[in-house]
């Protein structure tokens, strides 16, 4: 939905490793690197991206929603956010006060920013 979203965080090597374990069960990878100050962009099709960079300002809380096409998707980046050091800040589960079939997580970034994954489909 977005053409890139870009933003500083405090632990540029920490941060890519989170992003790059979190969100490895929507199919995001990493397309481009640069020095920690330019930093990284993250995609699955190249045409939108997630860019991160170091960055010694303190960023304001962000809340990040990714889109996945199965309740599975959203399971597995939760389980794999907590792994790579993120904290729970919602686990797997039906939001029906969005819609009936808003199945989402959430968890902390290591700065911070609350990442969230999102199924608007319902289950199989």
């Amino acid at each position: 939905m977005f053409d890139h979203v870009k933003f500083g965080v405090s632990d540029f090597e920490a941060s890519k490793t989170f992003y790059l374990n979190a969100l490895e069960p929507l199919g995001i990878r990493l397309v481009s690197e640069g020095t920690p100050d330019y930093g990284v962009e993250l995609s699955t099709d190249d045409k939108s991206s997630l860019c991160l960079f170091q960055s010694d300002e303190k960023p304001a809380h962000l809340h990040i929603a990714f889109v996945a096409d199965t309740r599975q998707q959203v399971d597995a980046f939760y389980h794999q956010a907590l792994e790579a050091g993120g904290r729970d800040n919602g686990a797997p589960g039906l939001r029906s006060h969005y819609h009936a079939n808003y199945y989402a997580a959430f968890v902390i970034d290591p700065d911070g920013h609350n990442i969230e994954v999102v199924c608007h489909h319902p289950a199989p």
